[in-house]
């Protein structure tokens, strides 16, 4: 039996309420061309619900997933081990539902979590504040160079070669919204520091990546000067949060704010998402950070509490007044994140970084001894690009068919960089001497 909550006559009355005839006035500005009218024609009007089971099993078998072969995907989503203990924190009851604090003060425990969830972003960091978590990596980009502008009263955002294309792509779309000009350097592997001649005394911040999209890493200290020489202030990226358990944090060198994809810590793959996106300010510049901050207090009776504190969110506040209109925070991702950090600690993490740069070492040296093999990243955390003589699709399918996930191929984030021959690949502590030599083996065999 469908649920249908709404008799005929209580849409009747609601329609009268509102002045509309019928459902159909609301789709009075879409073009009847591209209307449908009745139903999908390729999908049958029912199943059974062992058919539908069946045959969305069937299309799920179609996919490969990160753990059925070796596999050296990245490029801003990144496989990690995921304890089982993370799982089942996140599963109990009253995390499962976690989500949206509209009425703060009484869920206590979501604040609990969301505080230090930002205490442990702030660490990782190096900054003085972070919020209680956005969309994803990129529209905490995205989200970062209109603060900028806020806080500058400025309107010219400058992106590095080296920016995840899909960040970049995020940025243009909600900066040139609102009026803000966006400057795009050349893609390049090693290009962050061409940050510092394209700074100038119009522009609100320098948006650079470290690690990058090539997996280069780059002590942005400079850039953070020049930025600050100009009245500017420098956005570090990084997709990769592990990375901060070994590389010098976006605090240390400089920059004003941080933001970055947070999926690496406690959270899967699964197939895209949800992700969790990262963002960390100085304290001067708190007033102006978009998103949710929770902070800690005391109540009448000196007990620790919890609450939303400078809540410039539209929900909040007069819309014209707002920072930003994001509505909700990715809340089960952040707890999941969280307990992962949790059972880490400062030292785990450091471990798990090491174990990454390893693998990505190990794998470098046995790729680099492949004729024809080119690395192309001069310093690296994880992740790296190289070079062969063939077109990088080409040799991606020929892997896939010896099955080895290898990489992500540049010209699919950068069609018209001129690199078609490039492929960035990645390794974790997932990644085992044995998927590396089955990698190098297929490698050889194909190039």
């Amino acid at each position: 039996m469908r649920y249908l909550p709404l008799t005929d006559a209580d849409r009747a009355e609601m329609l009268e309420v509102i002045g509309a005839k019928a459902v159909d006035d609301f789709y009075a500005d879409v073009p009847e061309a591209v209307r449908l009218t009745g139903t999908i024609h390729d999908l049958p009007n029912h199943q059974g619900e062992l058919a539908v089971e069946r045959h969305l099993a069937k299309l799920a078998a179609m996919n490969t997933a990160a753990s059925d072969g070796p596999f050296f995907v990245g490029c801003g989503a990144y496989k990690h081990h995921v304890p089982a203990s993370v799982d089942m924190i996140i599963q109990r009851s009253e995390f499962l539902t976690t989500y949206t604090p509209y009425q703060p003060e009484i869920a206590q425990g979501t604040l609990q979590t969301l505080f230090e969830f930002q205490s442990q972003v702030a660490a990782m960091t190096a900054m003085d504040v972070a919020n209680a978590s956005m969309y994803d990596g990129s529209t905490a980009c995205a989200e970062a160079a209109v603060m900028a502008c806020r806080v500058t009263k400025r309107k010219k955002v400058i992106l590095s070669g080296g920016v995840h294309p899909h960040y970049g792509a995020a940025t243009r779309l909600l900066c040139e919204a609102q009026g803000i000009e966006v400057v795009q350097l050349p893609a390049a592997v090693d290009g962050e520091n061409e940050l510092i001649d394209a700074v100038d005394d119009a522009t609100a911040c320098v948006i650079g990546q470290s690690p990058n999209v090539f997996g280069t890493v780059t002590d942005l200290s400079d850039v953070a000067e020049a930025a600050h020489a100009q009245k500017a202030l420098l956005v570090s990226v990084f997709t990769e949060a592990v990375s901060l358990g070994l590389v010098t944090p976006p605090g240390e060198m400089g920059a004003d704010i941080a933001v970055g994809e947070g999926q690496s810590i406690g959270n899967s793959l699964n197939f895209g998402g949800p992700y969790v996106g990262l963002f960390a300010c100085r304290q001067k510049l708190v007033r102006q950070m978009p998103g949710r901050l929770c902070g800690q207090t005391v109540d009448a009776a000196g007990k620790r509490g919890f609450v939303l504190t400078l809540s410039t969110r539209e929900q909040h506040i007069r819309r014209d007044k707002a920072t930003s209109n994001i509505c909700t925070n990715a809340g089960l991702c952040a707890l999941a994140f969280t307990a992962h950090m949790t059972l880490l600690g400062g030292k785990g993490l450091h471990d798990l970084a090491v174990l990454n740069h390893e693998a990505a070492c190990d794998l470098a040296d046995a790729l680099e001894a492949i004729e024809g093999v080119e690395i192309l990243t001069p310093r690296f955390f994880n992740e790296f690009a190289f070079r062969t003589k063939l077109n990088a699709e080409a040799v991606l399918a020929m892997l896939d068919e010896r099955g080895i996930l290898g990489g992500v191929r540049a010209s699919r984030l950068l069609p018209c960089g001129g690199m078609g021959d490039v492929i960035i690949t990645a390794a974790t502590e997932c990644t085992t001497p044995e998927d590396i030599a089955a990698f190098a083996a297929a490698l050889k065999e194909v190039v």
